[in-house]
This record gives structure tokens, C-alpha cells and sequence, in this order.
């Protein structure tokens, strides 16, 4: 299936890009989503007419993420959680306890814009805390978890 990209989308490629994904990937995500629209002839008539508005608005989008970016460098999360004597937590630290802190902190960040490879945080410690707030955009953030 043929489509044609209406924001950068990571590995896939960028803005205006006419990219061959496979019928599930396009037809259930990238389409009922607004990323992508079927490669017909009258949509790609249809693009070339609001290529400057997509742009100017992908653009701004990425400004917004870079502001965000900035305000988040001079950030260090402080969080409390019961843990052992050994320093295991009872539970776990994971992406929405994260982007609820930061926003406590005052920066409106996404469960979804957690990046967490290595799983959620099970003992005390610093951790550093990747941040995806755009597909060009990303940001750290120093956790440090303490026990109660």
C-alpha cells in the first residue's frame, strides 16, 4: 500500500515522502491517526495544494518540543517510594509515575514520550530518563529515587 506521509514519522521517512507500508500498518494506524493518506492521485493533488501549511505547522509543532526540551535540562525529579533495606522498591517507578512528576514540576509531558528501555525503575538510586517530545527532539531528565 501506497501512502504519503503527512508528519515526519521516525525510521519511515519525512514530511510529503511517498513510502510502501504494509495494508495493516497504513490502513489501521497510519491513516485513522492523520499520519498518512492513500497515494491516490486527487490526495496527492490535494497535498501539493497545503504542502506550506503541513510544513509551517510540523514546524511549529517542533518549536513547541524544543521549548520543552530547554525547560527540562535544568530539571532533577526528586521522587520518594517505600522500599527494603536493600533498596528494592515495593513496586515500581514507571513512565506515567514520571510524566505525572513532571508535570508537578510544571512541563506537560506525555506517558507516551517516557522512554524506558531498560523497563521501570524497581530500586533507589539516579537514574536518567530519555525524553522523545518529537521525532527530531529529545531530552533528559535526571530521577532521583529515594526510599521513605
Amino acid at each position: 500500500m501506497e501512502v504519503i506521509l503527512l508528519d515526519k514519522l521516525g525510521k519511515l521517512g519525512a514530511l510529503g515522502d511517498k513510502v510502501t507500508v504494509k495494508a495493516g500498518y497504513g490502513r489501521n494506524y497510519l491513516i485513522p491517526y492523520g499520519l498518512a493518506v492513500p497515494a491516490s492521485q486527487e490526495n496527492i493533488d490535494a497535498f501539493e495544494a497545503r504542502r506550506a501549511e503541513l510544513e509551517s505547522e510540523a514546524a511549529i509543532r517542533k518549536a513547541e518540543a524544543e521549548s520543552r526540551a530547554a525547560q527540562l535540562a535544568d530539571i532533577e525529579l526528586s521522587l520518594t517510594a517505600k522500599a527494603g533495606d536493600e533498596g528494592k522498591l515495593f513496586g515500581s517507578i514507571g513512565p506515567r509515575d514520571l510524566a505525572d512528576a513532571i508535570a508537578q514540576a510544571g512541563i506537560d509531558v506525555a506517558k507516551s514520550e517516557v522512554r524506558m528501555p531498560e523497563g521501570p525503575i524497581r530500586s533507589t538510586g539516579e537514574y536518567d530518563i530519555d525524553l522523545q517530545l518529537h521525532s527530531d527532539v529529545s531530552a533528559v531528565v535526571r530521577v532521583v529515587v529515594t526510599a521513605e
